[in-house]
């Protein structure tokens, strides 16, 4: 049985993006509520999805780590299966995220939005997860903090990311695109840049198409 959606936005829309959380927290925070809501108003249909711990964890109250990948990848596989909509976007924030980059070219979705991507765990940037990118063929966003402790924009910038991933750099944001007091910015400034960055993405994906 595919997961529950919760969708926000109109349901005649240009595109639908689908969006699901990272590792520690579900689709109801801040970061998932803002995401959802600020692309619904621009008229795209948004369905966000939790993962079958994320449910377990909701109903029991007792915290557990990430289910392994086959299921978290069934988990996507189903929920694309249950949808008949194009243009179909997928993804989510860092585990969710980087999961729908390892599903989006098999189920030919139309397009990859990955807020916050995991390239490496903190502290070793030698244990890369970027293998599978090389080859990746969907036209993918990512939105990054340009001090994410999981890639940093000098990190990022190393990398041999194919053309069709185009990375969103947010001023001094970390993981979830919070900056520094100093630097004079703000963390729903980086939020809504990465919005409006979604955006412009979903209509070049529609142009194309088109």
């Amino acid at each position: 049985m595919p997961p529950e959606l919760i969708y926000n936005g109109p349901t005649e829309a240009a595109a639908t993006v689908v969006l699901t959380h990272g590792a520690g927290a579900g689709i109801e925070t801040p970061f998932m509520e803002t995401f959802a809501q600020g692309l619904a108003s621009q008229n795209l249909r948004v369905a966000r999805f939790e993962f079958p711990y994320m449910q377990t964890i909701r109903e029991t109250g007792r915290r557990r780590p990430p289910d392994r990948a086959p299921v978290l990848l069934q988990s996507w596989k189903d929920v694309i299966d249950g949808l008949d909509t194009r243009p179909l976007l997928i993804g989510g924030k860092s585990l969710g995220g980087r999961i729908a980059s390892m599903v989006a070219d098999e189920k030919q979705v139309s397009g990859l939005i990955c807020l916050g991507y995991p390239f490496h765990p903190p502290g070793k940037p030698d244990r890369l997860r970027t293998e599978h990118l090389a080859t990746l063929k969907t036209p993918t966003l990512i939105c990054q903090g340009s001090r994410d402790p999981f890639g940093t924009a000098e990190e990022v910038a190393q990398y041999e990311l194919p053309p069709n991933i185009r990375v969103r750099w947010l001023g001094d944001g970390d993981h979830s695109f919070n900056p520094r007091k100093k630097s004079g910015r703000s963390c729903d400034q980086n939020w809504q840049e990465a919005i409006q960055a979604i955006v412009d993405f979903v209509n070049d994906i529609n142009d194309f198409d088109h």
